[in-house]
């Protein structure tokens, strides 16, 4: 008799421990999507704000319309066609030609004293802080989940229902470089 209650305790603890191992796991895997949903919100802001950017920047920058014409043409898709891969793949082509469309708006001083452009390009830098910071949490959210699905004993229950290591949110190459700066002989001068 001791026996049977013995293995039936050690049943009952071992399926408390798979309920509450695969609860923690839906909830883990749901803070991931809840912060990849969070991190989409501001990457959908700057996809929209681009062009109205470029509308401005053309008005001022005609013979640059090859460049304005490459900004658009990044966005490529319909966002919200896009999987969650495509999204995280865009960002930083869709970056990088936001770089390239504030350095040519430097060779405007017209253009850097429009209002328009002005309340822009704040509504940019605002949606770029914002999304800095969607992705630290992204991050941390994907690290603790990626944590719960490869260590043991979770891990056991992990495989058991399909739970897969996310991808953590990876700044491009082009992010990666070092900024270069440079001194000529005309800064020296002044």
């Amino acid at each position: 008799m001791i026996a049977i209650l013995i293995i039936l305790t050690i049943i009952i603890v071992l399926v408390m421990f798979g309920i509450l191992t695969y609860n923690s796991l839906v909830e883990s895997r749901n803070m991931v999507k809840e912060a990849f949903a969070t991190m989409d919100v501001y990457l959908k802001k700057r996809w929209d704000l681009i062009p109205n950017l470029v509308e401005t920047v053309k008005g001022y920058a005609k013979h640059e319309t090859e460049t304005l014409e490459q900004i658009i043409e990044s966005r490529g898709k319909n966002y919200s066609q896009m999987s969650r891969e495509e999204k995280v793949e865009s960002d930083s082509i869709v970056k990088g030609e936001v770089v390239k469309l504030m350095a040519l708006a430097e060779s405007y001083p017209d253009l850097k004293a429009n209002q328009n452009f002005l309340d822009l390009s704040n509504q940019l830098v605002k949606v770029e802080d914002d999304i800095e910071n969607s992705r630290k949490y992204y991050n941390g959210t994907v690290k603790n989940y990626n944590l719960k699905v490869l260590t043991i004993p979770t891990n056991i229950i992990a495989s058991m229902f399909g739970f897969k290591e996310e991808k953590m949110f990876e700044a491009s190459e082009t992010e990666r470089e070092n900024v270069k700066v440079s001194f000529t002989e005309e800064n020296d001068e002044n």
